[in-house]
């Protein structure tokens, strides 16, 4: 279970101090990975970006199907869909599913005895539903199911999603706020009641007029200020002793997370993120010069919207991710 740990949460969750349903931070969408990894106010014809803030789902995404897939550290393996639709000209649904599978494990008993291979996965089923408050301003909501199944081990949870949106297409500007994974368990693993990883977070979009250039900054953890971390006082040396950082401006960073796009077009964006507190979990992790920065694009071709993105959070690992959209009323057309 060790291995299964480090593995699924060290990019997600190192040094910061909560350790269950981690995998509920690691968003589905390409364009939100491209961008630091989380981002709750980009606005784009992707029903894959409903997942990081409800209120970003409308009836413009009437009959929008979404797939997403990525690898993840190690043999991890994620992997959903995502389906929306259309109620009136002011609200709208959603549903989808989504799998995280980080392959097979070897098992042993406390006496060291070889038990056999077995496999650890989660898996997410959400409904979405979004109404347009005013011209601007549109709320959402979205419902999860969480089952987690490792080895002989099951646990079972419910979430909720709470968002807001404010979109001005005349400015270009889009703000956000939302409260994620507000909940808690069904079915214990054991005997502890794991928490959520439950978080509060704010955002802004804005591009500026007559450039193609769109800039993102996205506030999360917003429910606690400080989050230390520790880096080897020798960052060069494996055995180092660990020096606890917990300065204001390291904290303040932490919180952050900065994204810019090139966007030609209607139908084309290149984007790029960086994520400080991707970078410095990863500091006593053998992290590369590339720790905390990620790059992405999306094409529209037609009736298919295409995105990737990657990263490499440390030496030795890239994580690779791709969504493809399409509406079904185009493809019937």
């Amino acid at each position: 279970m060790m291995a299964l740990a480090v593995t699924v949460a060290a990019c997600a969750t190192a040094q910061d101090g909560t350790t269950s349903y981690n995998f509920l931070k690691i968003t589905p969408s390409s364009h939100a990975y491209a961008l630091g990894g989380n981002n709750i106010t980009v606005i784009d014809d992707d029903i894959n970006l409903v997942e990081q803030n409800p209120a970003l789902l409308g009836p413009e995404y009437d009959h929008q199907v979404g797939i997403n897939y990525m690898h993840y550290l190690g043999g991890s393996n994620f992997m959903g869909a995502r389906y929306g639709q259309g109620i009136n000209d002011h609200s709208a649904w959603a549903a989808g599913i989504q799998y995280y599978g980080y392959g097979s494990f070897e098992g042993y008993d406390i006496a060291g005895t070889h038990t056999g291979s077995f496999s650890a996965n989660d898996m997410t089923i959400s409904a979405t539903y979004t109404h347009d408050i005013s011209e601007y301003w549109r709320g959402g909501i979205t419902a999860k199911f969480i089952h987690s199944k490792y080895e002989d081990y099951s646990a079972a949870a419910l979430g909720v999603d709470l968002g807001v949106n404010y979109y001005n297409p005349n400015h270009e500007l889009s703000f956000s706020l939302v409260a994620k994974n507000l909940g808690g368990q069904l079915k214990k693993f054991a005997e502890t009641r794991d928490n959520l990883p439950w978080d509060i977070q704010m955002g802004v979009s804005k591009q500026f007029s007559g450039t193609p250039f769109r800039v993102s900054l996205t506030l999360n953890n917003l429910r606690r200020w400080k989050l230390p971390y520790y880096q080897p006082q020798d960052k060069n040396s494996t055995s180092s002793p660990l020096v606890l950082k917990d300065s204001f401006g390291s904290n303040l960073l932490r919180h952050m997370v900065f994204g810019v796009e090139f966007l030609p077009n209607d139908k084309l964006y290149v984007g790029i993120g960086y994520n400080y507190k991707t970078r410095t979990d990863m500091s006593s992790y053998q992290r590369s010069i590339l720790s905390g920065f990620s790059a992405g694009a999306g094409l529209k071709v037609k009736a298919f919207g295409i995105g990737f993105a990657l990263a490499q959070p440390h030496n030795g690992t890239t994580t690779f991710m791709f969504n493809l959209n399409t509406s079904i009323g185009e493809l019937m057309r």
